[in-house]
């Protein structure tokens, strides 16, 4: 019956958040029909904008599962925009200087993968290292990690001695070479006017992965216990240290998988501004998850689609990307504030 009425009511929340969205297009003097159109047309109105959607929806799912996997021990991870733009920087990398191009059996793609998750990995447990070590608190500073990894990123493309491309003319731009064909995501079509990627069924197994340690093993009872009561788990036997560091590295593993199916499953080159606030959207879709992993699913669809949309009500209907987020930020007060009904709390403040 909970169950039932947290959907109910979270779906409620969506389309009132929804109504206001069109409120505000309405005002700016979009006729709300062509916006519409254009919504749907960019989110899900072909082949090619359904699989871009999803694709989207697959790098919203694994920060958001790096920020629930921390949650469980009472922390918070806000680093996943840093720690996608480092995997970036590691699966480029090793796609274009790695020696990976002629290995055989999908090798080419999935070294470049692991890469970005080691070192996502490295970065997150940076985090659980200062505040083991110095008693950090980890938001500040897995946010600041966040800042240093997009500047790094910002800093490799400008430089023709780390990952941007030749200079051939003076208008040759701040980016890396295009990735080799054989280190790009295999697409579960085999056809390119629906390029969703392997990247799908590998995030639905992590998902399924993430459950089962959460609720289903040793270390996500530890992980529940640091997070209750440290004290009592520390006097429990439970080491604290290796615990804090083990789920900043998964989270941060995580966050640098997603950096790396950006890159081999859709742009194909790294270049300023490649993470797209994409890091900062999967925070949100974990902070509404509440600990769900079917919550961040579902929130990382929901986010994933109307970026699309977003984008195409943009470029077709002059609806101001602006207002998308707008529109966003609608959403996760809506979604927030219905959080009071769903735990059927009573009564004023406390």
């Amino acid at each position: 019956m909970r169950d039932q009425r947290a959907v109910a009511l979270s779906l409620a929340a969506v389309v009132v958040a929804l109504l206001c969205g069109l409120v505000l297009v309405a005002a700016i003097g979009v006729p709300i029909a062509d916006a519409v159109s254009a919504f749907a047309e960019g989110a899900w109105g072909s082949p090619y904008a359904l699989a871009a959607s999803i694709n989207r929806s697959l790098v919203f799912a694994l920060v958001g599962l790096g920020f629930v996997l921390a949650n469980r021990a009472n922390l918070t991870n806000v680093g996943g925009e840093g720690q996608i733009a480092v995997g970036a920087i590691a699966a480029t990398a090793v796609c274009l200087h790695g020696g990976v191009v002629d290995l055989p059996a999908g090798l080419g793609f999935v070294l470049p993968m692991l890469a970005a998750c080691v070192v996502g990995g490295l970065w997150g447990a940076i985090v659980g290292m200062l505040k083991i070590q110095v008693g950090t608190n980890e938001v500040i500073s897995s946010l600041m990690l966040s800042f240093i990894g997009v500047w790094m990123l910002y800093g490799s493309v400008q430089s023709v001695s780390l990952l941007r491309q030749p200079m051939t003319t003076s208008s040759t731009l701040p980016e890396s070479l295009d990735i080799p064909d054989t280190t790009k995501l295999p697409l579960l079509t085999g056809d390119a006017a629906m390029p969703m990627h392997v990247g799908l069924p590998l995030a639905l197994v992590l998902a399924l992965l993430a459950a089962v340690l959460l609720h289903r093993t040793v270390f996500g009872l530890r992980l529940r216990a640091v997070g209750l009561n440290p004290l009592a788990a520390r006097k429990a036997g439970i080491a604290i240290a290796p615990s804090i560091v083990g789920v900043f590295f998964a989270a941060g593993a995580l966050g640098g998988l997603a950096g790396s199916m950006m890159l081999q499953g859709e742009q194909y080159s790294l270049k300023a501004g490649f993470s797209s606030g994409y890091g900062f959207d999967g925070l949100v879709v974990g902070l509404l998850a509440r600990g769900s992993v079917t919550g961040v699913i579902a929130g990382a669809m929901l986010f994933g689609f109307i970026r699309s949309g977003g984008i195409n009500m943009e470029m077709v209907a002059n609806v101001p990307n602006s207002l998308v987020l707008v529109i966003q930020g609608v959403i996760v007060v809506a979604l927030a504030g219905s959080a009071r009904w769903i735990d059927g709390s009573k009564g004023g403040t406390r």
